[in-house]
C-alpha cells in the first residue's frame, strides 16, 4: 500500500523486450521530496521503465498508478502533473531557440519574455534567435531541459538529462532538482555519471543486466 505522501507508484513491474527479460515483478513508490536515480549497466531496462512510468509505454505485467489510479484510467490528469524528457528533445526546427521555449511556456499559461532568462540558465544567450535545425542535438537538449526552470508540474521524469551538459551546467540541474524537491516535487533520472548531490537527499534504483 504506498504511503500517504505518495506521487507515483508501481506494482510488480515486468518488462519483456525482444524476448529478452529486462526487469520483473518491480515494485517502487515515488514520493513528494523524492529524488530517484534509475542506475544500472546499458540494457538493463533504464530508459524501458522511465518509459513505462511515464505512460508511454506498457509494461508485460503490473501496474503504474498516480493518486492510487492506475494510469490508463488518469492518463489526462497524470499528464497535467507530468514533465518528461526523453533521448529526443521534441524541438521543432522550423522555430528559433527562443520561439521554441516560449511556445512551451505559452502552453503553461507563463509570459514568452521568460523564455530569454531561461536559456541563460542552460547557456544558450547568444543563440536565441538561432533556428533550431542549425543547432547541434546537444544544443536542442539544453533548450528542452530550459523548460524545467519554469515548470510547475510535480512529476520530472528524465532520461539521461546531463547528456552535452558542461560542469556548470550540470550543477546548476543539480540544485534545481534539489530545489523541485523541496518544494514538494519528484525527479526521477537516468544518468551514467555520478551525482552531486547530497547522498542522503538521492535514492536508487539499481537494475541489473538479465543474461537469460
Amino acid at each position: 500500500m504506498p504511503s500517504s505522501n505518495a506521487l507515483l507508484h508501481a506494482d510488480k513491474l515486468t518488462c519483456i523486450r525482444e524476448d529478452r527479460i529486462l526487469f520483473e515483478a518491480l515494485s517502487c513508490q515515488f514520493n513528494q521530496g523524492d529524488i530517484v536515480q534509475i542506475a544500472g549497466p546499458n540494457g538493463a531496462g533504464k530508459t524501458s521503465l522511465l518509459r513505462i512510468l511515464a505512460g508511454l509505454s506498457q509494461p508485460f505485467e503490473g501496474e503504474v498508478h498516480f493518486q492510487n489510479q492506475p494510469l490508463h484510467k488518469n492518463v489526462e490528469l497524470y499528464n497535467q502533473n507530468l514533465t518528461y524528457i526523453g533521448h529526443l528533445a521534441g524541438i521543432k526546427g522550423e522555430m528559433t531557440a527562443q520561439e521554441n521555449l516560449a511556445f512551451y511556456l505559452a502552453m503553461q499559461g507563463l509570459p514568452p519574455h521568460a523564455a530569454e532568462q531561461t536559456l541563460e540558465n542552460v547557456n544558450l544567450l547568444g543563440f536565441e534567435d538561432a533556428l533550431a535545425s542549425h543547432l547541434s542535438a546537444g544544443q536542442h537538449r539544453r533548450i528542452a531541459l530550459a523548460r524545467l526552470w519554469q515548470c510547475q508540474k510535480p512529476i520530472w521524469i528524465l532520461d539521461e538529462p546531463f547528456t552535452a551538459i558542461d560542469k556548470q551546467g550540470v550543477k546548476n540541474l543539480e540544485n534545481l532538482f534539489v530545489e523541485h524537491a523541496k518544494q514538494g516535487g519528484c525527479v526521477i533520472l537516468t544518468t551514467h555519471q555520478d551525482l552531486a548531490i547530497d547522498a542522503q537527499l538521492v535514492k536508487t534504483i539499481e537494475l541489473e543486466y538479465q543474461l537469460v
